[in-house]
């Protein structure tokens, strides 16, 4: 069925190459101008720029480096971005970081009548870029699954997986870099969002489990040194009826500790420290202690919960 009108603007995909200077705005200012002077001499002695035809690569300064959009292939901007790579090499002042996308362009003219561009294309392969660090060459996954199937391609690209970018957009990142050129590390972009995601949890734990080991030292602590190292005193035995036991001046009983986390693993925890402190506490000699089994009737029958 054909549509009811013609749309305003021709519908085109551009392949975007954007590249940033890292750490550009901290630099002088006539260290910014060389180093940009440097990155468009790298770019112009670039193969895929020398030979792409004019109307078919629109150059756009971005103020802390430049975007080429290319209108052949995908391959364009990838070849382009790992020839700049090495050519880096010889740059090591030059810190660059670049990002890839294809995705839909809107040719028009400038103030000056010349030819620019914008887009979805552009501002993708912008955050694209976003998301790197020195020395990244990082692909959209679209820019990417076109060059996957090449093998000249394919061993070079890895997946780094889905991030969230600005205004909660999502964005699958794929890097690309060789043996020669790129960086394979992990983006610390990558890093710093998805630790939160388990550092809390694995947190929570330790957290619960440090605070009852102190508290239990703590209180054992004071129990050995009130009954064993506290100074003695003389006391005077009372007389009792001969029917009924007479029981030693000094004893303890150590009731069971409760669990009251939702891990049932730490109750076994608690039942090891309470056989820590009948051990220790036993090992005084003038010290009666009232064995485990006698005093598990005092267990909590029921389970609470700790917030309430």
């Amino acid at each position: 069925m054909p549509l009811a009108s013609k749309p305003d603007l021709p519908l085109e995909i551009g392949h975007v190459l954007v590249i940033d200077i890292v750490g550009y705005s901290k630099r002088l200012i006539t260290e910014q101008s060389r180093l940009l002077e440097t990155l468009k001499n790298i770019v112009r002695e670039t193969a895929a720029v020398r030979a792409a035809p004019e109307e078919g690569l629109i150059r756009l300064p971005t103020g802390d480096g430049m975007a080429l959009v290319f209108r052949g292939n995908v391959e364009q901007p990838a070849e382009c971005a790992l020839e700049i790579a090495a050519a880096l090499r010889q740059q090591p002042d030059l810190p660059l970081r670049m990002g890839i996308h294809s995705g839909p362009i809107n040719p028009l003219l400038d103030v000056n009548e010349r030819a620019n561009v914008a887009g979805a294309g552009i501002d993708v392969a912008q955050r694209v870029m976003d998301c790197g660090d020195a020395g990244h060459i990082l692909l959209s996954k679209r820019a990417a699954d076109d060059l996957a199937p090449y093998p000249r391609w394919n061993p070079h690209l890895h997946d780094l997986g889905e991030i969230e970018v600005k205004h909660g957009a999502l964005v699958h990142l794929v890097n690309l870099f060789t043996a020669e050129a790129g960086n394979p590390a992990t983006p610390s972009s990558i890093t710093k969002k998805r630790a939160p995601l388990v550092a809390p949890a694995a947190r929570r734990p330790n957290w619960l489990t440090w605070v009852i080991a102190v508290l239990i030292i703590w209180s054992l602590g004071g129990v050995i040194w009130w009954f064993g190292f506290r100074p003695h005193r003389i006391t005077l035995q009372p007389i009792v009826a001969p029917s009924v036991p007479a029981l030693p001046e000094k004893s303890i009983a150590v009731l069971p500790f409760e669990n009251l986390s939702e891990e049932k693993a730490n109750a076994f925890f608690a039942d090891g420290v309470q056989d820590e402190i009948l051990t220790n506490l036993a090992k005084i000699a003038d010290l009666k202690v009232i064995s485990r089994s006698s005093v598990m009737q005092y267990r909590s029958g029921s389970a609470r919960n700790l917030r309430e």
